[in-house]
């Protein structure tokens, strides 16, 4: 039986999602060690890769349990007592077709910050920023939605089939002391929110300019490639 879980994780705490050749510290390791422990001996399969330091609020797995877990809350659980820093909200069946990536439809993101240092409670969960422009970053922002050829916002060194990604929404907000960033889309390429989140924050700081955004949208010139640090970021949502 293939079963879908919503789970969320500490991203402080792992190296990464996906295995690594180098580190048994990801969440992939974590979660797969906890089903071996209680008979599940079957690989798990993620919607989204974040890497090491980036959270998740939803992020969605799929793998294949015996039919005798008929009690899936209790299989909940029992997982969420073997786990440190990785937490499964709910587990469901559904139907053999389906894959935790692959049948995504949205995405979405959210980056948080503070103006004001973050707490030594806070600062592995929180991003600091201690300037910027609200109005010139909703711009920014806003040139990020459509479809674009991301190329000049991936890391370096990443191979895939396709740079295309369309971004639905893209926007800033405030809640209460904290600063949220908000993007959905169809995908994401390997540190794109990142690459966007601090090149838009450079130009609400008027470090880097509209024109230059622009410019490294259309594949002109890669004018920064400097990321927006991990701990601000959460996998917040993946839509089926």
């Amino acid at each position: 039986m293939r079963v879908k879980a919503v789970i969320s994780y500490d991203g402080a705490s792992f190296r990464g999602f996906q295995k690594q050749k180098s580190t048994n510290l990801t969440v992939t390791q974590a979660v797969e060690e906890a089903l071996v422990s209680i008979g599940i001996k079957n690989s798990i399969r993620g919607g989204g890769r974040t890497d090491k330091g980036v959270h998740a609020t939803g992020q969605v797995i799929d793998f294949i349990v015996p039919y005798f877990w008929r009690d899936l809350n209790r299989l909940r659980d029992i997982l969420n007592r073997k786990l440190n820093g990785v937490y499964f909200k709910h587990i469901s069946s559904v139907d053999s077709s389906f894959h935790a990536r692959f049948s995504a439809k949205r995405r979405i993101y959210r980056y948080i910050f503070k103006t004001t240092k973050p707490s030594i409670f806070e600062e592995r969960y929180i991003s600091y920023y201690p300037n910027f422009n609200r109005e010139i970053l909703n711009r920014s922002l806003k040139l990020f939605e459509g479809e674009h050829d991301f190329g000049y916002f991936l890391k370096s060194g990443t191979v895939t089939n396709s740079n295309i990604r369309t971004i639905y929404r893209a926007y800033y907000m405030e809640y209460k002391k904290y600063h949220i960033i908000y993007f959905e889309a169809n995908g994401f390429l390997r540190s794109q929110v990142r690459l966007m989140v601090d090149f838009a924050i450079k130009v609400s700081l008027k470090e880097l300019t509209i024109s230059q955004q622009l410019q490294q949208l259309e594949l002109k010139k890669r004018y920064s490639t400097a990321l927006a640090p991990p701990n601000g970021l959460y996998l917040a949502r993946i839509i089926y």
